[in-house]
């Protein structure tokens, strides 16, 4: 990743020279959404209620979580 600006301009360069529709083929992809179900939790929540709370629950479990005791 270039640092600088200069960096940057040799970066774009070096793009367009290999693929002239670099940028053109970018934008494209980066508009359209997936034609699959879209994932994540937010999407659990909205679908499934009770796997929420099942998710919700674990992650509350393992941040209330203290430090590993070791005996001695």
């Amino acid at each position: 990743m270039p640092q600088t600006k200069e960096g940057a301009r040799k970066a774009v360069a070096k793009i367009l020279a290999r693929d002239p529709d670099h940028f053109k083929k970018l934008g494209r992809i980066g508009g359209k959404t997936p034609k699959t179900a879209p994932a994540g939790f937010a999407y659990v929540r909205d679908t499934d209620p009770e796997k929420f709370r099942e998710i919700s629950a674990k992650g509350g479990f393992i941040s209330r979580r203290g430090k590993a005791k070791t005996s001695a």
